[in-house]
């Protein structure tokens, strides 16, 4: 008897989850469904998959020739169902998108909705995480990354530059004396990363600006904007993050500024889906035309 594809799902959500009761959530059905399916498929062609440790379920070697066929055929199944899912020109189904939460909070929903306005049927996910997105167990159908990625089976665009600059309340300054050089910064309580849980180094803004350790921290960029928008310091935030409010200024804009990038992760074998192609241009467009747009009012 030869796997099924329904066998080979179960294969992905498992190397992939390295669990059974993760596998089972990703596909809705209960850890010991997925284990038999597992044994079976292990009976079926004779060899043994996975490496069973109380830390999870490891790829063996037949697994790691097993994994790249069960990918091509799911992009080929994936192929069928865009050929038919797409109608009258409009996107169809679910697309899942990981983002940090700077990208997530104050780009992806306006990018999101002109997209879901012309593809009324397309259910749009946004996974904001301060951490790296991990495409090779699909926890994500593309994703959006501060620094291209220099492993795994993926092609990377760039999408724009975006720039950072200092920042704080409008009311904090107001109560503050007058902030003219860096040195002025002295004294002031400065809003940042959680040094041990910067997920990439190029959102170490401190460290490359010489200014001192913050005392007001947190892994997320969307607490920072909070922070500093209820007068709690000074800090690094997006240029378009500061445009969405009127209760920020920049502090010293011509002397302190940073300019990074986005760029757009996806899985390589999704270039031949069609479907992904147009999501990925929209929004790749739409990210441009955003960050353009709101820097401009920055």
């Amino acid at each position: 008897m030869d796997p099924s594809w329904d066998d080979l799902k179960v294969f992905l959500a498992v190397a992939r989850d390295e669990s059974l009761s993760a596998a089972g959530r990703r596909l809705r059905v209960d850890p010991a469904t997925v284990g038999r399916r597992v044994a079976r498929l292990e009976e079926v062609l004779g060899v043994v998959l996975f490496a069973k440790s109380p830390q999870g379920y490891a790829l063996t070697n037949e697994g790691h020739k097993l994994l790249s066929h069960a990918e091509a055929a799911e992009a080929a199944v994936e192929a069928g169902r865009e050929a038919l899912a797409t109608q009258a020109g409009q996107l169809t189904g679910t697309i899942r998108i990981g983002a940090p939460d700077g990208c997530a909070n104050f780009l992806l929903p306006q990018v999101c909705t002109d997209i879901a306005a012309e593809n009324p049927e397309l259910e749009i996910q946004i996974v904001a995480l301060p951490r790296v997105v991990n495409l090779s167990k699909r926890e994500v159908d593309m994703a959006i990354a501060v620094s291209p990625p220099e492993t795994g089976k993926v092609t990377v665009q760039k999408l724009t530059d975006y720039r950072l600059s200092l920042a704080a309340a409008r009311s904090y300054l107001r109560q503050s004396d007058p902030i003219e050089t860096v040195a002025d910064l002295e004294g002031h309580r400065i809003v940042g990363y959680i040094p041990d849980m910067i997920f990439d180094q190029e959102l170490d803004y401190l460290a490359e600006l010489g200014l001192h350790a913050a005392r007001s921290v947190s892994n997320s960029a969307s607490v920072q904007f909070q922070w500093l928008m209820r007068g709690g310091g000074i800090g690094v935030m997006h240029d378009f993050a500061i445009a969405s409010t009127r209760f920020l200024r920049k502090v010293l804009p011509d002397e302190v500024h940073l300019t990074r990038s986005f760029y757009l992760v996806r899985h390589e074998e999704d270039r031949r889906l069609e479907r992904m192609n147009r999501l990925a241009e929209m929004l790749a467009d739409g990210i441009r035309a955003e960050v353009a747009r709101l820097e401009a009012d920055a």
